[in-house]
């Protein structure tokens, strides 16, 4: 008795169907604990996935797509690209931040002459802040236990 296997098409889903096949540049950016990765693809229509999401809805809230698109506007080829990020780590302000520098990394990657409108725009600086360590003795980094005189 054999056992036949029923292979059944595999459906792509949208996002695999506008990226899948296409010749990419990429790039990475980091901020606090966030990380990202941006593929820019050429000839695009504009659309900018986060997670395999559109990044609207990645990003509901208004501030973080403005961060998340400056790059894009200083340079005005917002409707001619697609983008691609994938973030993993850190919250909502060091993810977007994290891929806002990936794609200002890409983009004067992929045209280096925008290269210097994007330093401009302080958009290829790494902000290497992170938080302090907590101290031993202390309740948090600086923070001190009450102390009392008597």
């Amino acid at each position: 008795m054999s056992t036949a296997q029923i292979s059944r098409p595999q459906k792509k889903n949208k996002y695999e169907e506008i990226f899948e096949g296409r010749v990419y540049t990429h790039s990475i950016g980091r901020r606090k604990t966030g990380s990202a990765q941006a593929r820019l693809y050429e000839d695009g229509k504009g659309r900018i996935y986060i997670n395999e999401k559109e990044f609207r809805k990645y990003f509901p809230y208004f501030e973080m797509q403005k961060i998340v698109t400056r790059p894009l506007d200083i340079v005005k080829e917002k409707q001619n690209l697609d983008l691609s990020v994938k973030i993993a780590g850190g919250g909502t302000r060091g993810q977007a931040d994290a891929a806002s520098l990936a794609i200002a990394r890409v983009i004067a990657k992929w045209k280096p002459e925008y290269r210097e409108k994007l330093k401009q725009g302080n958009l290829l600086k790494t902000d290497d802040r992170v938080k302090e360590r907590k101290k031993p003795g202390l309740k948090r980094a600086r923070r001190a236990p009450q102390w009392a005189k008597r």
